[in-house]
């Protein structure tokens, strides 16, 4: 199956220029790599050393507190997924101290190559491992995260791969210990990637159901334009891979012992719903109206929503223009207490 797709584009590489301006990086619209931002940061040059160095030094900012740990069979190929029922997961989800998780990691690590896949992601650096940032840290140049405080995680497994999916922030991501390399998609390739169901999922997104290390293209055809489309980050320790919200990827840990720390943030204000709520309403009242209906409501949508705000205001008088303006935080209110009560009816 794998000659029939087509070779994926490697992305874009920038020289490392001191600290990064993540808010140009993102207005690209496209993932860029620079290669050897964090060289410098003591966990990188600890996983230099060996795996247990990393490790070491990690710990010294545990506090104890217990974190979830994702463990699947050897036969899973560290592929996070569903099981055949594609009602349920094909791992088990475990509650264990930080220590223990990295003792267990390090044992498999020497251990026989048919070991279980071992992954701890998306945990909250500051909760979990308080101090390590003031050693260890993404500082844009424009003060980006002053504005938009970043929610930064770390992720530690072996082999292990997160099936390809969106967040709905920009990210930044380190590879920081061992290998990663990520395939990406523009967000258009969306219906070539046969996302799963909505829930439950892997990691709390959609993901898709190919299989990328054996596509099966009779079943998935449409993968193969997706792959046409597809950019690939392949990382070393110290690589930052910057990445616009919404962009699908597919993350494949290369090592026995892997570590990445990411950022996410959005530009957004707070008091603005997360649009995967409208595409839930959306479902409970366009989908299934007839499709001469939701083709009027696209003209509809193409207006007010994806259209120039700015047009669709100027002939009214600003007094009378409501929730047409820019949205504020008292509006904003408003608006969720009507839909609120349209909701309840």
């Amino acid at each position: 199956m794998a000659d029939r797709l087509p070779a994926a584009r490697h992305a874009c590489e920038l020289t490392k220029t001191g600290a990064p301006d993540l808010a140009s990086l993102v207005e690209r619209n496209e993932p860029v790599i620079l290669r050897g931002y964090a060289a410098h940061w003591p966990l990188v040059r600890a996983g230099q050393v060996s795996a247990r160095a990393a490790a070491d030094y990690l710990l010294r900012f545990d506090r104890g507190r217990p974190v979830t740990g994702y463990v699947g069979d050897a036969a899973i190929r560290g592929r996070f997924h569903y099981d055949e029922t594609v009602t349920g997961l094909n791992f088990q989800t475990q509650t264990l101290p930080l220590r223990a998780f990295m003792a267990r990691l390090l044992d498999d690590a020497h251990g026989p190559g048919d070991a279980p896949a071992l992954y701890m992601g998306s945990t909250d650096l500051d909760a979990y491992l308080p101090g390590f940032r003031r050693e260890n840290d993404l500082v844009p140049s424009d003060g980006l995260f002053d504005r938009h405080p970043p929610l930064a995680s770390i992720w530690i497994g072996n082999r292990t791969t997160a099936s390809a999916h969106y967040d709905m922030a920009n990210n930044a991501a380190i590879c920081a210990v061992g290998r990663r390399r990520f395939t990406l998609f523009p967000p258009d390739q969306i219906g070539n990637l046969y996302p799963g169901p909505l829930a439950p999922t892997p990691g709390g997104q959609v993901v898709s159901m190919v299989d990328f290390a054996r596509p099966d293209l009779d079943r998935y055809p449409r993968f193969a334009d997706a792959m046409a489309q597809a950019l690939v980050a392949e990382l070393e320790p110290g690589d930052l891979l910057v990445y616009p919200a919404l962009w699908w990827h597919h993350v494949e840990a290369l090592e026995v012992f892997n570590i990445l720390v990411n950022y996410w943030w959005n530009a957004a204000p707070d008091y603005l719903d997360t649009p995967m709520d409208s595409v839930m309403h959306a479902m409970l009242s366009l989908r299934d109206r007839p499709a001469a209906e939701k083709h009027a409501w696209r003209a509809v949508f193409d207006h007010y929503i994806f259209g120039d705000g700015e047009a669709v205001v100027a002939h009214l008088p600003p007094a009378s223009r409501g929730p047409l303006s820019p949205l504020d935080e008292a509006m904003a209110r408003r608006l969720r207490a009507y839909l609120l009560q349209r909701l309840n009816r």
